[in-house]
């Protein structure tokens, strides 16, 4: 017998085994068209499949006047409070408010000034690790991806909980607020591990102060120096009240409750969500359109031309530019049509931090890609479908414009998503009450078992 060592690589036995696995593994288009089937949860008019009710967000980018969808501008509600009267506010008192949305999203209501503090209190408690968890769970087996690590890290605390199971609406909220403080922590740390590993570079690991905001503390623990500006801290705290909340609908708050449904735990729940968001057509978006303005610099001749850009865009709608996928990143959304309320407050508040980071002609190439590209795609569409651009365009170019890589774009996503997720959870818990489960109809032929000597 020979030892396992020598075996060649597995790829070896892969190209083996693969081959005809595309053919059979194909079914036609006509299969899903000829059985109505729902692909990706659509309508056939574009409307999503209602799959349940929720009082936590509410996503509006059309009405629906005798049975046909009409576009309109795009409103975004966290628990009935529009998210322009939201950030208004915030900006008006000079506040951090992504706290004040953690809480409206999981309890409620808006919390007087004594619950706030005590929310941030609670916050502040859990915040710091358990004993152990940064040396087993992020110094060991490192990976180039935050979004990976952070998911197995939130299943590790799992380990960490001695009543994880509880699915109390108490505890749940618990472990919510516990996942809340402890994602900026996770993601700093792993980034920071990332570096020290795989681009020798020191190893800082920043404790967090409990008297700083979620945003000032994950500025203060990314950066070496741990400085930062109030303006970019604010802008920070802009981005995670953005992100927090998307109704019941979007890819990783329906996995979230999906799992939430079979009784599983809250972390199997969360870091569920947290891989459904690290998806390119989800949350790995952001990085996409920053990939795509790269390659619209190096590749354009001359950027301040709005023909050589517009020819370009036309190549990239043709599959023959940029990752040849025939999309333009950050143009486009399922449910919005005349604009992506997120995207409008994103332009509005970061054109000054342009300004200060240096980046005023990346944000104008931005714009301009916006404009020339939605002309396309309205060409291109010719049921003259309403076209926006959403957030994703924008917000990888404020996360470059705050100094931060490519890499932790989609985690600060997940720190701000995570508040809504749990929300919808307990929801789920509370209000569910059925299995999620699906048909699926079965296309594939009959037949046979066959001896092994007689098959081909």
């Amino acid at each position: 017998m020979q030892p396992f060592d020598i075996h060649p690589p597995i790829d070896e036995y892969i190209q083996e085994l693969g081959q005809g696995i595309r053919e059979r593994y194909a079914i036609g288009k006509e299969a899903f068209r000829s059985l109505n089937v729902k692909r990706g949860l659509r309508n056939i008019d574009g409307t999503g499949v209602l799959a349940g009710v929720t009082g936590i967000g509410s996503v509006q980018g059309y009405m629906m006047l005798d049975g046909d969808p009409i576009p309109m501008p795009g409103k975004l509600y966290y628990r009935g409070i529009e998210i322009n009267e939201l950030i208004e506010n915030h900006v008006k008192e000079h506040m951090f408010g992504f706290e004040e949305v953690c809480y409206l999203l999981l309890i409620g209501k808006l919390p007087t000034r004594k619950e706030l503090e005590t929310f941030r209190l609670a916050l502040a408690a859990a915040r710091h690790m358990p004993e152990g968890f940064t040396e087993a769970v992020l110094f060991k087996a490192p990976t180039r991806s935050v979004m990976n690590k952070l998911a197995t890290a939130v299943m590790s605390l799992y380990s960490y909980d001695d009543n994880a199971d509880d699915t109390t609406p108490e505890n749940v909220l618990r472990q919510s607020i516990e996942l809340i403080a402890r994602l900026p922590l996770i993601v700093s740390n792993a980034y920071n591990v990332q570096r020290h590993i795989f681009d020798r570079e020191s190893l800082y690991l920043h404790v967090p102060k409990d008297e700083l905001s979620i945003a000032e503390n994950m500025l203060r623990m990314v950066r070496n120096d741990k400085k930062y500006t109030d303006e970019e801290a604010h802008l920070l705290d802009l981005m995670l009240t953005l992100h927090a909340e998307h109704g019941g609908g979007n890819n990783s708050t329906f996995t979230c409750r999906s799992l939430t449904s079979t009784g599983t735990d809250t972390y199997g729940a969360i870091s569920g969500a947290i891989n459904a968001l690290k998806g390119p057509l989800h949350g790995g978006a952001n990085m996409s359109a920053m990939r795509m303005l790269e390659d619209i610099k190096k590749n354009v001749p001359d950027l301040k031309s709005d023909l050589a850009l517009r020819d370009y865009l036309q190549l990239i709608l043709d599959k023959k530019a940029n990752d040849f996928s025939g999309k333009i990143y950050g143009l486009g959304h399922a449910v919005y049509t005349e604009s992506d309320p997120r995207a409008v407050l994103l332009k509005k508040y970061a054109q000054e931090q342009a300004e200060k980071s240096g980046m005023r002609g990346d944000f104008e190439l931005m714009n301009r890609i916006e404009t020339i590209g939605l002309e396309l795609l309205h060409e291109k569409y010719t049921e003259h479908r309403v076209m926006c651009c959403n957030v994703d365009m924008y917000s990888g170019l404020v996360y470059n414009m705050l100094g931060f890589p490519s890499g932790l774009f989609t985690p600060i996503f997940a720190i701000a998503r995570v508040s809504g997720w749990c929300a919808h959870r307990l929801e789920e818990i509370m209000t569910g009450g059925k299995l999620v489960r699906p048909g699926y109809k079965a296309v594939m032929p009959k037949g046979h078992y066959v001896p092994m000597d007689e098959r081909e």
